[in-house]
């Protein structure tokens, strides 16, 4: 089943994210502070992007009820050691598809 997937901005680098698959459903606040995207060499990223990304990488690797109520993207960087890498192929990927031809 495909995972469903709402974001929605909280103001202050904070989104509310909104995740459902196989059944169970999560409401999760997500925390992407810019110091951490700088960490990342990700600067000026869109923070809903990386949000959305985000939620998408943990509905892959976990299930959807153990994602935690808060997430810091800081957190996630350090529990998943390919994420960054993720991260960044997503945001160019994403880059890539919305340049002009």
């Amino acid at each position: 089943m495909d995972t469903e997937l709402q974001v929605t901005g909280l103001g202050d680098h904070e989104f509310l994210v909104v995740l459902a698959k196989d059944g169970e459903r999560v409401e999760s606040e997500f925390f992407i502070y810019p110091e951490v995207l700088e960490e990342l060499g990700l600067t000026g990223a869109d923070e809903e992007q990386v949000a959305r990304y985000t939620a998408t990488f943990l509905a892959e690797r976990q299930p959807v009820i153990d994602v935690p109520a808060m997430v810091d993207l800081d957190a996630v960087v350090a529990s998943y050691g390919d994420y960054a890498d993720h991260l960044r192929q997503a945001l160019d990927a994403d880059q890539r598809g919305a340049a002009p031809s």
